[in-house]
């Protein structure tokens, strides 16, 4: 049996083993593949890993014995799985493993902005405090979460997760989704309600053709001047240019970044080097932990295929 993973730095840049997968068979394991390659290191291949690297039906139509790929990522838009469906492909994705670990980068992120821990430790190492006539003192406002408003939009494992933390800093928290469920201590309210109540907005939403795009200017015309907006749930669903302009401009007060429309981004994306933007490379998944369980169920979703009882398939 031929196996390979196509690009397995972000998953396991030396910390975790594919000991594993080597044990299945011939197996090689590339940091990272070209567009131009991909055809050439899948050949003759029965079982394929991917993150990021595509396959497109042309590709895959040209490896009759494909029998599987692996996604080592929840989302599997990467794949033409319609086309692995009709021909008998299995596709597995990983469910649910960074549910907490992307609930914490929130927190962070909204952090920044309220605390600004690391422009003060700058200040600090730079001799700031050295010099300070006063045994404390601040170089940018600071905020207070109790008592704010989180406005979560889309509320799946990630947003209730989100939720609890919020209400354990003493917010008040608005949810706007397509199927509320009675949860103790959120209030679910229409998007307006939420974009105009709310100090905080964080989207935990899907990439649909509903939401590609859907922070625009009208939307953030919509917030609070004061607010923040973050995002770690798929970059195309904010017009970059319009939070930018946005940003400039004082329609909201700042945005804490996890995702891009392009990743990497481009060196001139518009939100780079605005000072009220915390971004962040798309690491809400990438802690140790977090990603030792995204291996886990990787090798547990393989070895249920072989074993004629597959889990998490994405059809």
């Amino acid at each position: 049996m031929k196996l390979c993973v196509l690009d397995g730095y972000a998953e396991n840049p030396g910390d975790l083993s594919w000991d594993w997968l080597h044990a299945l068979g011939d197996c090689t394991v590339y940091d990272r593949t070209p567009a131009a390659e991909i055809a050439a290191r899948i050949r003759g291949c029965d079982i394929i890993l991917t993150n990021k690297t595509p396959l497109t039906a042309q590709t895959l139509s040209a490896e009759p014995q494909l029998r599987y790929i692996g996604l080592l990522s929840t989302g599997f838009n990467v794949v033409d799985w319609a086309y692995c469906r009709d021909h008998g492909i299995a596709v597995t994705n990983i469910p649910s493993y960074s549910t907490q670990a992307v609930a914490q980068l929130v927190f962070a992120l909204i952090l920044e902005h309220t605390n600004a821990v690391a422009l003060h430790s700058a200040s600090v190492h730079s001799g700031g405090w050295a010099a300070s006539a006063d045994f404390s003192y601040q170089v940018a406002p600071l905020t207070e979460l109790n008592g704010k408003t989180l406005g979560i939009f889309g509320f799946g494992k990630i947003g209730k997760a989100v939720a609890r933390i919020a209400q354990a800093f003493g917010m008040r928290v608005l949810a706007c989704t397509h199927q509320p469920a009675a949860t103790d201590g959120v209030t679910f309210v229409d998007r307006d309600t939420m974009l105009a109540e709310s100090d905080i907005v964080t989207l935990h939403c899907p990439l649909t053709p509903e939401t590609e795009g859907m922070v625009n200017a009208e939307f953030l015309a919509k917030m609070k001047p004061t607010a923040l907006l973050i995002n770690t749930s798929r970059g195309q669903v904010i017009d970059e240019q319009a939070l930018a302009d946005a940003l400039k401009t004082g329609v909201i007060a700042g945005a804490g970044l996890d995702v891009m429309a392009s990743e990497p981004p481009r060196a001139d994306n518009p939100l780079t080097g605005l000072a009220n933007c915390v971004i962040t490379p798309h690491i809400a998944w990438a802690a140790f932990e977090t990603r030792a369980r995204l291996m886990d169920i990787a090798q547990r979703n393989l070895r249920a295929f072989l074993d004629g009882t597959p889990e998490n398939m994405v059809y």
